[in-house]
């Protein structure tokens, strides 16, 4: 290993190293987001998919505006608490995670999409809405422990 043109003895790579690792454990402790950020995120996919069962445009278009308001003030939130903003879709382990939401949303999506417009079973999204909210919270939490797991481990 190089730096600036010299040859790195052992003991300073090691070191260099280990702060890197210390570093990235204070990441680990600051990239929690608060019990309640994934609440707001779990409401603001609940009101949004909830808001189809209303079968009015504008009370449709006024639920996407506000889940997209909501989710800029979340990312702003975060990025005032932690100071950083790491990306949802990132490439890593935290993928599986993605991958379930992807999964739940498109299971649950398709089937209160179906009760409520098909089946003209009146309030199924917003059954569906409320389950995904909750997913949301869940995975959004499941996501965190993975990264920080992630950071926490050896280099």
């Amino acid at each position: 290993m190089e730096s600036d043109g010299q040859a790195m003895d052992a003991t300073t790579a090691a070191a260099e190293l280990a702060a890197l690792q210390a570093d990235r454990t204070a990441l680990a402790e600051r990239v929690v987001q608060p019990w309640w950020y994934d609440a707001l995120l779990g409401l603001l996919v609940a009101g949004f998919v909830s808001a189809y069962s209303t079968h009015n445009t504008w009370v449709i278009f006024g639920a996407l505006l506000l889940l997209l308001v909501g989710l800029r003030g979340l990312m702003a939130i975060y990025r005032r608490i932690t100071g950083m903003w790491v990306n949802g879709l990132r490439a890593g382990p935290t993928q599986r995670a993605i991958r379930a939401w992807y999964v739940v949303y498109g299971v649950v999506l398709a089937s209160a999409a179906v009760a409520e417009f098909l089946l003209d079973i009146r309030g199924a999204m917003v059954v569906g809405g409320v389950v995904l909210g909750i997913a949301i919270a869940v995975i959004s939490q499941w996501w965190t422990r993975i990264y920080v797991a992630e950071l926490r481990s050896e280099l």
